[in-house]
């Protein structure tokens, strides 16, 4: 298993790049149906990768206190599906159901999403704040599959309670460290692996 780093290429300050994308039963939603009025999360997951699966359960929990608290949470499966079958939308139920997630979590098929936020690994955090520009692009927490340490959410909890109380972005943001958004053939971004 390779640990990949986010990119960290999406600029503090901007805007979320739009989308409209289908939930694992084929409803469309779009960035206005997700954000949440104090602002929103967006996290790159699969159903496969070992860095995702080790936060799974602790990752619902925090979802749905920022949801409480009026932060949006989405999660966006980018991977290529066809040589992943495990990232399928039908496994993305799967997935949501196992590990109590109930936020919407989307299938970017044709990764135009994920080449426009620059997002490079799974998990891979933005949280934006009320106006929709981003504040923060880095790490859960400093936990690993296999480094022992606790899984707390605290680099992203700070993030997520600065955009709550107007506060500027946080100066220390970790890229976050997973497995690579699995490309289509063809379909790598130029920064990709740069």
């Amino acid at each position: 298993m390779a640990e990949v780093p986010s990119t960290r290429t999406l600029s503090l300050a901007a805007s979320a790049p739009d989308f409209s994308l289908p939930d694992f039963d084929k409803s469309l939603l779009n960035l206005a149906d997700v954000r949440g009025p104090r602002g929103l999360v967006v996290a790159f997951l699969c159903n496969h990768c070992p860095y995702v699966i080790h936060l799974a359960q602790p990752l619902g929990i925090f979802a749905d206190t920022c949801i409480a608290k009026g932060v949006g949470f989405v999660g966006i499966n980018s991977n290529d599906a066809l040589y992943y079958p495990s990232d399928s939308p039908a496994k993305m139920k799967d997935m949501a159901s196992a590990y109590g997630w109930s936020f919407p979590y989307l299938f970017d098929e044709d990764q135009t999403v994920a080449r426009a936020y620059f997002a490079a690994c799974t998990p891979d955090f933005y949280v934006f704040d009320a106006h929709m520009k981003l504040a923060y692009c880095g790490q859960f927490d400093g936990s690993r599959p296999k480094n022992n340490s606790p899984i707390t959410g605290g680099d992203l909890s700070l993030a997520v309670q600065g955009v709550i109380e107007g506060a500027p972005p946080l100066l220390d943001q970790r890229p976050s460290v997973g497995c690579n958004i699995k490309w289509k053939l063809g379909n790598e971004p130029a920064w990709f692996g740069a």
